[in-house]
């Protein structure tokens, strides 16, 4: 009974150098070189010996986003945890936190944020639409109590574009779940098409921002990125009606 056990150590152990040694690849060097024949290199084993671990490059590079995007999600939740319990001001840290987290985790960011569909990473922004993991369960338990909390200037469902209907629709239903599994139940009524275009909206601007200024490509120099932040997210709670001032 004892052999399997020690097997099972000795595999996780190995799998954990796997990891560990392709983050390291990754913050160092970026996303292309994380690559089966570089980690097996730094290792000292050959290329095929990975292959009793991971079927291939893409299921390496999954488990590895899963990793980053669970740290992200715990130091978001170290963040919030000194807060009191307002969604405002929880949902505006974890928006702090998460520009903060790019900024000093650039390729991070870029295998999980940045990457397109084929390549090192999965589609940009993936770790908000894939709603049941870490980074998007903490985010979706703040908005979720300012949704629960806040009477929120939404726009009416016939002011959606009747293209992207289906699609709002069914992330609705994942809104839904994931809130509630969160403890931050929200009645159907209350996520209607014109809420769930809303979220949407702040997450593709907030996302939009970061990703400009990760990559150093907003139009202007900035002097000051800092303040031009806040005002993002001051102008990002007035036109949900957060904020009067």
């Amino acid at each position: 009974m004892s052999s399997p056990t020690r097997r099972g150590r000795a595999r996780a152990a190995t799998e954990q150098d796997i990891r560990r040694t392709a983050r390291r690849l990754l913050v160092e060097q970026g996303p292309d070189a994380v690559t089966l024949r570089a980690i097996a290199r730094e290792l000292g084993i050959t290329a095929p010996a990975l292959y009793r671990y991971y079927e291939s490059r893409d299921d390496l590079v999954e488990n590895l986003r899963l990793d980053v995007c669970a740290d992200l999600a715990a130091e978001l939740a170290e963040d919030i945890a000194v807060l009191p319990d307002d969604g405002m001001a929880q949902l505006f840290a974890i928006c702090k936190g998460f520009r903060r987290w790019a900024l000093t985790h650039t390729k991070e960011f870029t295998l999980v944020f940045a990457s397109p569909t084929g390549g090192v990473g999965t589609t940009a922004g993936s770790a908000l639409h894939r709603l049941d993991e870490p980074f998007g369960r903490i985010f979706l338990s703040a908005a979720g109590q300012v949704l629960a909390t806040h009477d929120l200037v939404m726009p009416p469902n016939d002011v959606v574009p009747p293209e992207l209907r289906d699609d709002l629709t069914a992330f609705q239903s994942e809104l839904l779940s994931v809130l509630g599994e969160s403890g931050r139940a929200i009645a159907p009524e209350k996520l209607d098409l014109g809420l769930t275009y809303l979220m949407i909206q702040f997450w593709a601007r907030l996302y939009g921002h970061v990703t400009l200024e990760v990559f150093g490509n907003y139009p202007i120099p900035v002097s000051k990125p800092d303040i031009l932040f806040e005002a993002i997210l001051t102008d990002l709670a007035r036109d949900v009606g957060l904020y009067s001032g």
